[in-house]
């Protein structure tokens, strides 16, 4: 009997944390998820880490507030990460996250994370597609850098 509504608590924060609005919408390009971003987080005045969970069509099937930093920094750990696309059988995700500073050029520590994800995706056979970094009016893909 307790098991079962842990089970329902469970539930309901994973339908709580979905975003109706974007349900469906296919990722066709780094633009169509820095658009995402920039509406959802792009004027942040802290960082926030997000995580958009596509199906095997590159279609939304969730978007995740991973995690809210401070100005100038956010911590953010694979297990998290992917928690996300595992609770919502995602095939791939589009990680990314905001500069307050409206300047998205990457830091060491973004370029450093993009990899730790990738690596951590690659175990679990979910595909990191990008690292987008969003401004309210500009974005920078780590993939299109040739970070990932």
């Amino acid at each position: 009997m307790k098991l079962e509504k842990v089970v329902e608590i469970v539930k309901f924060k994973q339908v709580v944390n979905e975003r109706a609005e974007y349900h469906g919408y296919q990722i066709k390009s780094p633009e169509d998820a820095a658009n995402i971003l920039m509406k959802e987080i792009g004027s942040e005045d802290r960082e926030v880490f997000m995580v958009i969970v596509l199906n095997t069509k590159n279609k939304v099937t969730a978007i995740h507030r991973c995690h809210v930093g401070s100005i100038n920094a956010s911590i953010v750990h694979p297990r998290e990460v992917m928690k996300s696309a595992i609770r919502n059988n995602g095939a791939s995700i589009v990680v990314g996250h905001n500069h307050p500073s409206y300047d998205p050029t990457p830091s060491k520590e973004d370029i450093e994370v993009t990899k730790r994800l990738a690596e951590a995706g690659r175990i679990l056979g979910i595909e990191l597609l990008d690292h987008i970094i969003v401004s309210n009016k500009t974005f920078i893909s780590l993939k299109e850098k040739g970070y990932l």
